[in-house]
C-alpha cells in the first residue's frame, strides 16, 4: 500500500512521540530529524490534535505532546486519519469474488447454464 505524504509525516511523528514519552517536541525538531517541511508537519500535527492524539502548547517553550492512550492507540489509528482504507478492502473482495467465479466455472458441471453469484 502506498501512503500519502501526510500519512508518512504522521507516522514519523507518532514514532517520535513513542520514542520520547512525556516529552514536548516542537514541529521544527521532528521536521529537522526527518528532513521534512515544518509547516507541512504542523498541519499534520493539527489533524492529530483534533483527533485527540497530541496536545499542543503555544508560546516560547511550546510544542506537541502525545495525548492518546499509549496502550490503545495503534499505527493503524494514525493511518486511518489520513487514508481511505475502505477502498482497497472492497477491491480485494471483488477480486476474490472473480477468483471464486473462475474456480467455479473451471470445474466440470452437470448443468449447462453458467454459475451466477
Amino acid at each position: 500500500m502506498k501512503l500519502q505524504k501526510n500519512t508518512l509525516l504522521a507516522l514519523c511523528s507518532a514514532l517520535e512521540f513513542a520514542a520520547r514519552p512525556g516529552t514536548q517536541l516542537s514541529a521544527a525538531e521532528i521536521a529537522d530529524k526527518y528532513r521534512m517541511s515544518p509547516h507541512h508537519l504542523a498541519k499534520v500535527l493539527r489533524t492529530l490534535g483534533r483527533a485527540g492524539l497530541v496536545r499542543a502548547a503555544r508560546g516560547a517553550g511550546g510544542g506537541y505532546r502525545f495525548a492518546g492512550n499509549p496502550r490503545r492507540v495503534t499505527l493503524m489509528d494514525v493511518i486511518e486519519l489520513f487514508e481511505d482504507i475502505s477502498a482497497p478492502k472492497s477491491a480485494a473482495r471483488r477480486a476474490g469474488r472473480r477468483a471464486n467465479v473462475k474456480r467455479a466455472s473451471s470445474r466440470p458441471s452437470s448443468r449447462s447454464s453458467p454459475t451466477r453469484m
